[in-house]
């Protein structure tokens, strides 16, 4: 159990002349992780040495990104099943205490929404046209083309709030709706743009056990009806577009490209474009901390 007493000791000897004890102590505080961070933010505010107060303030980041990374690592290593639930762990680099309820009362929302409309005898496109309708009329969300690099396009939290995001972040809440909904569509990890598949309906494996590779006939492998585009209000269309769009890039068109993507696949994603937004924004502390996460599921990968 933390001794509060003795953390607060701790905390008075950073300020020592020897470097080697300051450095000692700063990883005994590191060690005791996240528990140690409510007492260091009390402790912060009242201390009376501006140094200490730095190392203070360093070791909270410094904790809580270590505790970020370790929560990745476990997501991956449990199977990546929950795509909300990873996404909600990147949402911690600019809201750490991040409430996961207050953010499924919202996908909740557009989820009943949908359902009041839907029936078992709907095809396919008329589901789609349905959940375009109440995605993109009813609750208002819209590709952000005035700040398209910025940060805030990649935060779930974020674009919730704004109904605007990137391509990618659509796509999650569009897909993370549907699937509560029944509704197979799954990210496709076009280059260049984030789009969605419509899966051929299933029975069985269940929708949450779409990323797994080892159920037969379900996952990466799937066949596609057609494809949606949630940063254009939900265009569907088909393999030719997609391959008209791979010649304007001129780039090949490699068979991942027709295919629904990991979970993993869609973080790496996220994490690659707020590399790019941080950079944009010389935000040097949060680019490093997302290329920190970008090492782990590399690592794991």
């Amino acid at each position: 159990m933390l001794n509060e007493k003795d953390l607060r000791n701790m905390v008075y000897l950073l300020d020592d002349s020897d470097e080697r004890v300051v450095e000692h102590i700063e990883s005994e505080i590191s060690g005791l992780g996240a528990a140690a961070i409510p007492v260091l933010e009390r402790i912060w505010p009242e201390d009376e040495s501006v140094k200490r107060q730095e190392r203070v303030v360093a070791l909270i980041k410094h904790i809580q990104q270590q505790e970020l990374s370790e929560e990745l690592s476990d997501w991956v290593n449990t199977g990546g099943q929950d795509l909300l639930k990873g996404m909600l762990v990147l949402n911690k680099i600019v809201d750490p205490e991040i409430d996961r309820q207050l953010i499924e009362n919202q996908l909740d929302k557009i989820k009943l929404d949908a359902w009041l409309e839907l029936n078992y005898d709907l095809t396919s496109f008329e589901k789609v046209k349905i959940l375009n309708r109440i995605f993109f009329e009813e609750h208002s969300f819209s590709g952000d083309t005035e700040s398209y690099h910025h940060s805030k396009n990649s935060f779930l939290s974020s674009v919730l709030e704004r109904k605007k995001g990137n391509p990618v972040l659509l796509a999650v809440i569009y897909s993370i709706v549907a699937q509560r909904l029944n509704i197979p569509v799954y990210g496709v990890n076009l280059p260049q743009h984030f789009i969605l598949g419509y899966v051929k309906d299933f029975d069985w494996p269940p929708l949450l056990r779409f990323n797994d590779e080892s159920a037969d006939g379900i996952g990466v492998n799937s066949d596609i009806l057609f494809y949606i585009n949630p940063f254009n209000n939900g265009l569907i269309f088909n393999q030719e577009n997609i391959h008209k769009f791979l010649k304007q890039m001129n780039l090949e068109p490699k068979k991942d490209y027709f295919k629904t993507c990991s979970n993993a696949d869609i973080i790496i994603r996220v994490l690659r474009n707020l590399e790019v937004s941080f950079a944009k924004e010389n935000n040097e502390t949060k680019l490093a901390q997302v290329k920190q996460l970008l090492n782990v599921m590399v690592a794991n990968d």
